[in-house]
Protein backbone atom coordinates (compact mmCIF):
# COMPACT_ATOMS: atom_id res chain seq x y z
CA UNK A 1 0.00 0.00 0.00
CA UNK A 2 1.23 3.68 0.09
CA UNK A 3 2.61 4.73 2.80
CA UNK A 4 2.27 7.77 4.32
CA UNK A 5 3.12 9.11 8.04
CA UNK A 6 0.83 11.91 9.45
CA UNK A 7 1.54 14.16 12.39
CA UNK A 8 -1.25 16.36 13.72
CA UNK A 9 -0.15 19.35 15.11
CA UNK A 10 -0.87 19.02 18.33
CA UNK A 11 0.06 22.27 20.03
CA UNK A 12 -0.26 26.06 19.32
CA UNK A 13 2.06 28.94 20.41
CA UNK A 14 1.22 30.48 24.02
CA UNK A 15 0.98 33.98 22.93
CA UNK A 16 1.19 36.76 25.75
CA UNK A 17 0.55 40.22 25.05
CA UNK A 18 2.87 42.17 23.40
CA UNK A 19 4.30 45.88 24.93
CA UNK A 20 2.42 48.02 22.28
CA UNK A 21 5.23 50.91 20.98
CA UNK A 22 4.73 53.62 18.60
CA UNK A 23 4.39 53.15 15.00
CA UNK A 24 6.71 54.20 12.57
CA UNK A 25 5.42 55.26 9.00
CA UNK A 26 5.83 52.74 6.94
CA UNK A 27 4.79 51.16 3.17
CA UNK A 28 6.72 50.15 -0.07
CA UNK A 29 9.19 52.44 -1.59
CA UNK A 30 9.87 53.24 -4.57
CA UNK A 31 12.22 50.67 -4.90
CA UNK A 32 10.13 47.97 -3.55
CA UNK A 33 9.60 44.75 -5.61
CA UNK A 34 6.01 43.80 -5.41
CA UNK A 35 6.03 47.18 -7.81
CA UNK A 36 7.12 45.55 -10.68
CA UNK A 37 4.60 43.60 -12.11
CA UNK A 38 4.60 41.39 -9.03
CA UNK A 39 7.06 39.28 -10.31
CA UNK A 40 9.68 39.97 -7.78
CA UNK A 41 10.37 39.40 -3.67
CA UNK A 42 12.94 40.29 -1.83
CA UNK A 43 13.23 38.59 1.94
CA UNK A 44 14.63 40.25 4.52
CA UNK A 45 16.73 37.67 6.47
CA UNK A 46 18.89 37.48 9.71
CA UNK A 47 21.86 35.30 9.59
CA UNK A 48 23.23 34.42 6.37
CA UNK A 49 24.47 30.96 5.28
CA UNK A 50 28.58 30.40 4.82
CA UNK A 51 28.22 28.91 1.23
CA UNK A 52 26.22 27.05 -0.59
CA UNK A 53 26.80 23.23 0.18
CA UNK A 54 25.44 22.04 3.03
CA UNK A 55 26.38 18.44 2.40
CA UNK A 56 29.56 20.24 4.22
CA UNK A 57 28.44 22.80 6.25
CA UNK A 58 26.31 22.86 9.13
CA UNK A 59 23.94 25.77 10.02
CA UNK A 60 19.83 25.78 8.79
CA UNK A 61 21.29 29.14 6.77
CA UNK A 62 21.98 27.31 3.65
CA UNK A 63 18.54 24.72 3.30
CA UNK A 64 16.65 27.82 4.41
CA UNK A 65 17.47 29.72 1.17
CA UNK A 66 17.68 26.72 -1.37
CA UNK A 67 15.56 23.55 -0.20
CA UNK A 68 12.22 23.41 -1.82
CA UNK A 69 13.43 26.57 -3.88
CA UNK A 70 16.65 25.11 -5.73
CA UNK A 71 17.09 21.49 -4.15
CA UNK A 72 14.09 18.97 -3.92
CA UNK A 73 13.66 15.78 -2.71
CA UNK A 74 11.48 12.87 -3.30
CA UNK A 75 9.12 13.51 -0.19
CA UNK A 76 8.66 16.55 1.69
CA UNK A 77 6.69 17.95 4.28
CA UNK A 78 2.98 20.02 4.36
CA UNK A 79 1.73 22.10 6.42
CA UNK A 80 -0.41 19.96 8.57
CA UNK A 81 3.24 17.39 8.95
CA UNK A 82 2.42 15.04 6.62
CA UNK A 83 4.94 13.25 4.86
CA UNK A 84 3.88 14.07 1.03
CA UNK A 85 5.20 13.30 -2.65
CA UNK A 86 7.95 15.70 -4.09
CA UNK A 87 9.92 14.04 -7.05
CA UNK A 88 8.59 10.37 -6.45
CA UNK A 89 4.92 10.10 -7.92
CA UNK A 90 4.28 7.42 -5.12
CA UNK A 91 5.74 4.62 -2.74
CA UNK A 92 5.13 1.40 -0.77
CA UNK A 93 6.73 -0.34 1.85
CA UNK A 94 8.01 -3.82 2.18
CA UNK A 95 5.81 -6.09 4.64
CA UNK A 96 9.32 -6.19 7.00
CA UNK A 97 9.63 -2.47 6.92
CA UNK A 98 13.23 -2.74 4.85
CA UNK A 99 12.32 -1.88 1.26
CA UNK A 100 10.87 1.33 -0.29
CA UNK A 101 9.73 1.32 -4.05
CA UNK A 102 9.68 4.72 -5.04
CA UNK A 103 8.48 5.57 -8.63
CA UNK A 104 9.25 8.45 -10.04
CA UNK A 105 7.68 11.86 -11.69
CA UNK A 106 8.65 11.56 -15.71
CA UNK A 107 9.82 14.50 -16.81
CA UNK A 108 12.07 15.97 -13.65
CA UNK A 109 15.12 17.83 -15.16
CA UNK A 110 18.12 19.45 -13.08
CA UNK A 111 18.85 23.12 -13.51
CA UNK A 112 22.20 22.32 -15.30
CA UNK A 113 19.79 20.54 -18.17
CA UNK A 114 20.37 16.67 -16.82
CA UNK A 115 17.46 14.67 -16.58
CA UNK A 116 16.38 13.46 -13.18
CA UNK A 117 16.06 9.47 -13.29
CA UNK A 118 16.96 6.79 -10.51
CA UNK A 119 20.48 6.77 -11.28
CA UNK A 120 20.32 10.49 -9.41
CA UNK A 121 18.63 8.86 -6.28
CA UNK A 122 20.93 5.94 -6.66
CA UNK A 123 23.87 8.82 -6.11
CA UNK A 124 22.26 11.58 -3.82
CA UNK A 125 21.82 8.59 -0.97
CA UNK A 126 24.65 6.34 -1.55
CA UNK A 127 26.79 9.93 -1.61
CA UNK A 128 25.80 10.46 1.78
CA UNK A 129 28.19 8.20 3.43
CA UNK A 130 31.21 8.63 1.73
CA UNK A 131 30.96 12.78 0.99
CA UNK A 132 28.57 14.55 3.48
CA UNK A 133 29.93 15.70 7.25
CA UNK A 134 26.81 17.35 8.29
CA UNK A 135 24.40 14.25 7.46
CA UNK A 136 24.55 13.71 11.50
CA UNK A 137 24.06 9.45 11.06
CA UNK A 138 20.24 10.19 9.11
CA UNK A 139 21.09 7.64 6.65
CA UNK A 140 23.11 5.28 8.87
CA UNK A 141 20.20 3.03 7.92
CA UNK A 142 20.70 2.51 4.52
CA UNK A 143 22.10 -0.55 2.89
CA UNK A 144 21.85 0.37 -0.45
CA UNK A 145 19.86 1.58 -3.61
CA UNK A 146 18.28 -0.80 -6.59
CA UNK A 147 17.64 1.32 -10.10
CA UNK A 148 14.92 -0.55 -11.76
CA UNK A 149 14.68 1.33 -14.74
CA UNK A 150 15.11 5.25 -15.33
CA UNK A 151 11.49 5.89 -13.16
CA UNK A 152 11.53 3.41 -10.70
CA UNK A 153 13.99 2.80 -7.76
CA UNK A 154 14.14 0.78 -4.41
CA UNK A 155 15.76 1.90 -1.04
CA UNK A 156 16.87 -0.96 0.77
CA UNK A 157 17.75 -0.95 4.56
CA UNK A 158 19.67 -2.74 6.96
CA UNK A 159 16.58 -2.85 9.65
CA UNK A 160 13.02 -1.36 9.42
CA UNK A 161 13.29 1.99 10.53
CA UNK A 162 10.10 4.71 10.95
CA UNK A 163 13.16 7.69 10.87
CA UNK A 164 14.40 7.11 7.86
CA UNK A 165 11.29 8.17 5.84
CA UNK A 166 10.67 11.20 8.55
CA UNK A 167 14.42 12.06 7.52
CA UNK A 168 14.22 11.99 3.96
CA UNK A 169 11.95 15.50 4.31
CA UNK A 170 15.13 16.95 5.03
CA UNK A 171 18.67 17.69 3.66
CA UNK A 172 19.55 14.17 3.42
CA UNK A 173 16.78 13.71 0.69
CA UNK A 174 17.27 16.61 -1.42
CA UNK A 175 18.50 15.17 -5.04
CA UNK A 176 21.51 15.85 -6.74
CA UNK A 177 23.03 15.65 -10.24
CA UNK A 178 26.49 13.56 -10.08
CA UNK A 179 27.66 15.90 -13.01
CA UNK A 180 26.35 19.25 -11.32
CA UNK A 181 28.52 18.35 -7.42
CA UNK A 182 31.82 19.36 -8.23
CA UNK A 183 31.29 23.00 -6.56
CA UNK A 184 28.59 22.97 -4.30
CA UNK A 185 29.43 25.62 -2.63
CA UNK A 186 28.64 28.14 -5.15
CA UNK A 187 27.25 26.60 -7.71
CA UNK A 188 23.34 24.90 -6.50
CA UNK A 189 22.26 22.04 -9.14
CA UNK A 190 18.73 20.81 -8.13
CA UNK A 191 15.59 19.78 -9.79
CA UNK A 192 13.81 23.18 -8.32
CA UNK A 193 11.84 25.81 -9.56
CA UNK A 194 14.82 28.44 -9.12
CA UNK A 195 18.76 28.51 -9.52
CA UNK A 196 21.21 30.55 -7.59
CA UNK A 197 22.15 33.62 -10.45
CA UNK A 198 23.98 36.03 -7.88
CA UNK A 199 25.75 35.24 -4.61
CA UNK A 200 27.33 38.32 -2.45
CA UNK A 201 28.62 37.15 0.58
CA UNK A 202 27.55 39.70 3.50
CA UNK A 203 25.03 41.34 1.58
CA UNK A 204 22.37 38.61 -0.43
CA UNK A 205 21.83 35.74 -2.60
CA UNK A 206 19.36 36.12 -5.45
CA UNK A 207 17.84 33.17 -7.46
CA UNK A 208 15.01 33.02 -10.74
CA UNK A 209 12.76 30.93 -12.06
CA UNK A 210 14.12 28.78 -14.32
CA UNK A 211 12.43 28.87 -17.79
CA UNK A 212 13.04 25.21 -17.97
CA UNK A 213 11.82 24.28 -14.98
CA UNK A 214 9.61 20.91 -15.03
CA UNK A 215 6.53 21.55 -12.68
CA UNK A 216 3.89 24.56 -12.94
CA UNK A 217 6.02 27.16 -12.40
CA UNK A 218 5.96 29.56 -9.14
CA UNK A 219 4.44 33.39 -9.73
CA UNK A 220 7.64 35.52 -8.54
CA UNK A 221 10.15 35.56 -11.15
CA UNK A 222 13.21 36.45 -8.90
CA UNK A 223 13.99 36.36 -5.29
CA UNK A 224 16.38 38.01 -3.25
CA UNK A 225 17.51 36.69 0.11
CA UNK A 226 18.71 39.81 1.86
CA UNK A 227 20.85 39.25 4.98
CA UNK A 228 21.14 41.93 7.97
CA UNK A 229 23.22 41.81 11.29
CA UNK A 230 20.31 42.47 13.60
CA UNK A 231 16.69 42.46 13.38
CA UNK A 232 16.63 46.18 13.59
CA UNK A 233 18.26 46.58 10.19
CA UNK A 234 15.49 44.24 8.66
CA UNK A 235 12.83 45.77 10.06
CA UNK A 236 14.14 49.17 9.36
CA UNK A 237 14.15 47.76 5.79
CA UNK A 238 11.60 46.30 5.64
CA UNK A 239 9.47 49.76 7.01
CA UNK A 240 12.24 51.35 4.35
CA UNK A 241 10.67 49.64 1.24
CA UNK A 242 13.96 47.61 0.31
CA UNK A 243 12.42 44.36 1.73
CA UNK A 244 9.26 42.82 1.09
CA UNK A 245 8.84 40.59 4.37
CA UNK A 246 10.77 39.25 6.77
CA UNK A 247 11.48 35.97 7.74
CA UNK A 248 11.52 34.33 11.42
CA UNK A 249 11.20 37.56 12.53
CA UNK A 250 13.95 38.13 15.31
CA UNK A 251 12.51 41.39 17.20
CA UNK A 252 9.61 39.69 18.98
CA UNK A 253 9.31 43.57 20.71
CA UNK A 254 8.47 45.23 17.30
CA UNK A 255 5.63 42.72 16.52
CA UNK A 256 2.62 45.11 18.27
CA UNK A 257 4.26 47.81 15.90
CA UNK A 258 3.20 45.98 12.46
CA UNK A 259 -0.27 44.72 13.68
CA UNK A 260 -1.46 48.35 14.14
CA UNK A 261 -0.66 49.41 10.68
CA UNK A 262 -2.56 47.97 7.57
CA UNK A 263 0.13 48.05 5.17
CA UNK A 264 1.67 44.80 6.70
CA UNK A 265 0.52 41.34 7.88
CA UNK A 266 1.60 39.22 10.44
CA UNK A 267 1.39 35.69 10.17
CA UNK A 268 1.88 33.66 13.10
CA UNK A 269 2.54 30.12 13.34
CA UNK A 270 4.61 27.14 14.94
CA UNK A 271 8.07 25.62 14.34
CA UNK A 272 10.44 23.03 14.84
CA UNK A 273 12.76 25.36 15.98
CA UNK A 274 13.69 24.22 20.08
CA UNK A 275 15.94 26.96 21.95
CA UNK A 276 18.34 25.11 24.36
CA UNK A 277 21.09 25.49 26.41
CA UNK A 278 23.66 22.75 25.18
CA UNK A 279 25.69 21.36 27.87
CA UNK A 280 29.10 19.43 27.38
CA UNK A 281 28.22 16.01 29.15
CA UNK A 282 31.45 14.98 28.67
CA UNK A 283 32.90 18.50 30.70
CA UNK A 284 33.09 19.86 33.85
CA UNK A 285 30.84 20.20 35.58
CA UNK A 286 28.35 18.59 33.30
CA UNK A 287 29.49 15.37 34.01
CA UNK A 288 27.51 15.08 37.04
CA UNK A 289 23.95 14.92 36.43
CA UNK A 290 23.32 17.18 39.82
CA UNK A 291 24.47 20.41 38.00
CA UNK A 292 22.81 19.69 34.84
CA UNK A 293 19.18 19.17 37.00
CA UNK A 294 20.36 22.24 38.69
CA UNK A 295 20.48 24.63 35.51
CA UNK A 296 16.63 22.61 34.32
CA UNK A 297 15.51 23.40 37.99
CA UNK A 298 16.92 27.24 38.01
CA UNK A 299 15.59 28.30 34.69
CA UNK A 300 12.48 29.60 35.06
CA UNK A 301 10.98 29.26 30.91
CA UNK A 302 8.43 31.50 30.74
CA UNK A 303 10.23 34.37 32.19
CA UNK A 304 13.05 34.02 29.56
CA UNK A 305 10.01 33.82 26.69
CA UNK A 306 8.13 37.10 28.41
CA UNK A 307 11.35 39.28 29.11
CA UNK A 308 13.22 37.56 26.19
CA UNK A 309 10.98 37.07 23.57
CA UNK A 310 7.95 39.14 24.13
CA UNK A 311 5.90 36.38 24.90
CA UNK A 312 5.95 34.82 22.22
CA UNK A 313 6.95 31.27 22.46
CA UNK A 314 5.87 27.43 23.88
CA UNK A 315 8.11 26.66 27.13
CA UNK A 316 9.36 23.13 26.22
CA UNK A 317 11.65 21.19 28.58
CA UNK A 318 12.57 18.17 25.84
CA UNK A 319 13.95 18.47 22.58
CA UNK A 320 10.82 17.20 21.00
CA UNK A 321 8.04 19.86 19.28
CA UNK A 322 4.58 19.22 19.21
CA UNK A 323 4.80 18.41 15.67
CA UNK A 324 6.30 15.10 15.98
CA UNK A 325 4.14 12.34 16.53
CA UNK A 326 5.92 11.16 20.03
CA UNK A 327 5.43 14.58 21.63
CA UNK A 328 5.05 14.65 25.49
CA UNK A 329 4.26 18.10 27.77
CA UNK A 330 7.26 16.91 30.38
CA UNK A 331 7.42 20.87 31.70
CA UNK A 332 6.18 19.47 34.70
CA UNK A 333 9.38 17.31 35.05
CA UNK A 334 11.81 20.44 35.93
CA UNK A 335 9.58 23.61 37.55
CA UNK A 336 11.29 26.59 38.17
CA UNK A 337 12.70 25.82 41.85
CA UNK A 338 16.04 27.90 43.08
CA UNK A 339 15.99 25.67 46.79
CA UNK A 340 16.00 22.53 44.60
CA UNK A 341 18.73 23.86 42.45
CA UNK A 342 20.75 25.18 45.08
CA UNK A 343 20.59 21.90 47.08
CA UNK A 344 21.60 19.96 44.06
CA UNK A 345 24.38 22.07 43.45
CA UNK A 346 25.31 21.61 47.27
CA UNK A 347 25.26 17.92 46.79
CA UNK A 348 27.19 18.31 43.94
CA UNK A 349 30.00 19.84 45.82
CA UNK A 350 29.72 23.31 43.42
CA UNK A 351 28.15 25.90 45.64
CA UNK A 352 30.67 28.55 44.00
CA UNK A 353 30.19 27.36 39.89
CA UNK A 354 31.44 29.58 37.37
CA UNK A 355 30.21 28.85 33.56
CA UNK A 356 31.70 29.89 30.88
CA UNK A 357 28.79 30.18 27.91
CA UNK A 358 29.58 30.83 24.05
CA UNK A 359 27.15 32.45 23.26
CA UNK A 360 26.41 32.94 19.06
CA UNK A 361 26.04 36.67 17.69
CA UNK A 362 22.55 35.93 16.72
CA UNK A 363 19.35 38.35 18.16
CA UNK A 364 17.42 35.47 20.22
CA UNK A 365 20.78 34.23 21.44
CA UNK A 366 21.83 37.37 23.15
CA UNK A 367 18.51 38.25 24.50
CA UNK A 368 18.22 34.86 25.95
CA UNK A 369 21.54 34.73 27.24
CA UNK A 370 21.34 37.58 29.65
CA UNK A 371 18.50 36.45 30.77
CA UNK A 372 19.46 32.71 31.76
CA UNK A 373 22.59 34.70 33.18
CA UNK A 374 20.29 36.70 35.58
CA UNK A 375 18.54 33.28 36.76
CA UNK A 376 21.25 30.98 37.39
CA UNK A 377 22.97 33.92 39.50
CA UNK A 378 20.09 33.72 41.65
CA UNK A 379 20.52 29.81 42.20
CA UNK A 380 24.74 30.84 43.01
CA UNK A 381 25.76 30.14 39.99
CA UNK A 382 27.89 32.64 37.76
CA UNK A 383 27.92 32.45 34.29
CA UNK A 384 30.34 34.29 32.15
CA UNK A 385 28.95 35.40 28.95
CA UNK A 386 31.36 34.51 25.70
CA UNK A 387 30.64 36.31 22.07
CA UNK A 388 31.14 33.56 19.71
CA UNK A 389 30.57 34.59 15.94
CA UNK A 390 28.21 33.18 14.14
CA UNK A 391 28.23 31.00 12.12
CA UNK A 392 32.10 30.68 11.41
CA UNK A 393 33.31 30.58 15.17
CA UNK A 394 30.37 29.31 16.88
CA UNK A 395 30.05 26.27 14.33
CA UNK A 396 33.93 25.33 14.98
CA UNK A 397 34.29 25.82 18.47
CA UNK A 398 31.14 24.68 19.76
CA UNK A 399 29.27 22.24 16.75
CA UNK A 400 32.66 20.87 15.37
CA UNK A 401 34.91 20.64 18.36
CA UNK A 402 32.65 20.11 21.44
CA UNK A 403 35.42 23.14 23.05
CA UNK A 404 32.73 24.94 25.49
CA UNK A 405 31.18 23.80 28.48
CA UNK A 406 27.33 25.33 27.61
CA UNK A 407 25.79 27.73 25.08
CA UNK A 408 22.54 28.64 23.71
CA UNK A 409 21.28 27.95 20.30
CA UNK A 410 18.10 27.33 17.91
CA UNK A 411 17.93 24.06 16.33
CA UNK A 412 15.53 24.23 13.66
CA UNK A 413 16.15 20.63 12.23
CA UNK A 414 13.00 18.61 12.07
CA UNK A 415 13.31 15.16 13.95
CA UNK A 416 16.26 15.99 15.55
CA UNK A 417 16.08 14.30 18.90
CA UNK A 418 17.68 11.42 17.85
CA UNK A 419 20.54 13.12 16.33
CA UNK A 420 21.27 14.91 19.43
CA UNK A 421 21.05 12.57 21.83
CA UNK A 422 21.86 9.32 20.47
CA UNK A 423 24.89 9.63 19.10
CA UNK A 424 27.73 10.49 21.94
CA UNK A 425 29.76 11.83 19.32
CA UNK A 426 27.45 15.04 18.68
CA UNK A 427 28.13 18.38 20.29
CA UNK A 428 25.95 17.54 23.25
CA UNK A 429 28.21 14.86 24.62
CA UNK A 430 25.25 12.64 25.85
CA UNK A 431 26.03 8.95 26.25
CA UNK A 432 23.70 6.83 27.15
CA UNK A 433 23.01 2.86 26.35
CA UNK A 434 19.17 3.31 27.70
CA UNK A 435 18.68 5.97 25.21
CA UNK A 436 20.08 4.15 22.87
CA UNK A 437 18.58 0.94 23.63
CA UNK A 438 15.36 2.46 23.51
CA UNK A 439 15.59 4.43 20.38
CA UNK A 440 16.44 1.46 18.02
CA UNK A 441 13.37 -0.54 19.43
CA UNK A 442 11.40 2.36 18.92
CA UNK A 443 12.53 2.48 15.42
CA UNK A 444 12.17 -0.59 14.42
CA UNK A 445 8.63 -1.35 15.45
CA UNK A 446 5.42 -0.38 14.10
CA UNK A 447 4.64 3.24 13.85
CA UNK A 448 2.42 3.31 17.60
CA UNK A 449 5.25 0.93 18.77
CA UNK A 450 7.73 4.00 17.61
CA UNK A 451 5.55 6.75 19.18
CA UNK A 452 5.43 4.72 22.94
CA UNK A 453 9.33 3.78 22.57
CA UNK A 454 10.39 7.35 21.45
CA UNK A 455 8.52 9.09 24.29
CA UNK A 456 10.38 6.46 26.64
CA UNK A 457 14.21 7.37 25.28
CA UNK A 458 12.78 11.10 25.32
CA UNK A 459 11.73 10.74 29.10
CA UNK A 460 14.90 9.24 30.27
CA UNK A 461 17.16 11.84 28.09
CA UNK A 462 15.13 14.38 30.56
CA UNK A 463 15.54 12.85 33.63
CA UNK A 464 19.41 12.89 32.76
CA UNK A 465 18.76 16.34 32.06
CA UNK A 466 21.09 15.85 29.13
CA UNK A 467 20.32 19.69 27.93
CA UNK A 468 18.09 22.20 29.05
CA UNK A 469 15.22 22.97 26.56
CA UNK A 470 14.14 26.55 26.90
CA UNK A 471 11.17 27.21 24.47
CA UNK A 472 9.68 26.54 21.14
CA UNK A 473 10.72 29.51 18.99
CA UNK A 474 7.62 30.81 17.22
CA UNK A 475 7.69 31.10 13.59
CA UNK A 476 6.66 34.93 12.73
CA UNK A 477 6.42 36.63 9.19
CA UNK A 478 5.62 40.45 8.83
CA UNK A 479 4.73 41.03 5.18
CA UNK A 480 4.15 43.72 3.14
CA UNK A 481 0.63 43.89 2.06
CA UNK A 482 -0.78 42.23 -0.86
CA UNK A 483 1.92 38.88 -0.48
CA UNK A 484 0.03 35.82 -0.03
CA UNK A 485 0.81 32.00 -0.30
CA UNK A 486 3.35 32.79 2.72
CA UNK A 487 3.41 29.35 4.78
CA UNK A 488 2.31 29.62 8.43
CA UNK A 489 4.30 27.10 9.95
CA UNK A 490 7.51 25.96 9.61
CA UNK A 491 8.09 22.34 9.42
CA UNK A 492 11.57 21.87 7.94
CA UNK A 493 14.63 24.82 7.87
CA UNK A 494 13.62 25.64 4.56
CA UNK A 495 11.64 29.12 3.69
CA UNK A 496 9.59 27.96 0.50
CA UNK A 497 8.74 30.63 -2.03
CA UNK A 498 7.23 28.84 -4.58
CA UNK A 499 3.52 29.17 -3.51
CA UNK A 500 4.01 33.20 -2.87
CA UNK A 501 2.63 35.64 -4.86
CA UNK A 502 0.99 39.44 -5.33
CA UNK A 503 -1.92 39.93 -5.32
Amino acid sequence: MTHRLRRSLTAGLAISALVAMTACSAGAGEDSSGSDGGKDLVLGVTGEPANLDFTKTSGSAIPQALMNNVYQGLVTSDQDGEVVPQLAESWEVSEDGKTYDFKLKEGVTFSNGGDFTADDVKFSLERIKDEWTTDGGRMDALDHVEVVDDHHVKVVLKQASNQWLLNMTGTVGQMFDEEGVSDLANDAVGTGPYEVTDRVPGEKITMKLRDDYWGDAPAIETATFRYFADAVASTNALQAGDADLLVNMQAPDLVGTFEKQKEYDVIEGTSTGEVFLPLNNSKAPFKDERVRQAINYAVDRQAIIDTAWGGYGQPIASFVPPTEAYYEDLTDVYPHDVAKAKKLLKEAGQEDLTIEMQVPTRPYATAVSEVVQSQLKEAGINVKLVSSEFPAVWLDKVFTKADYQMSVILTPEAHDFPITFDNPDYYTRYDSSDVASQVDKADAGSFEEFGEGMKKAVRTSVDDAAAVPLFLMPNITIATDGLTGIQKNSVSESFDITGISWE
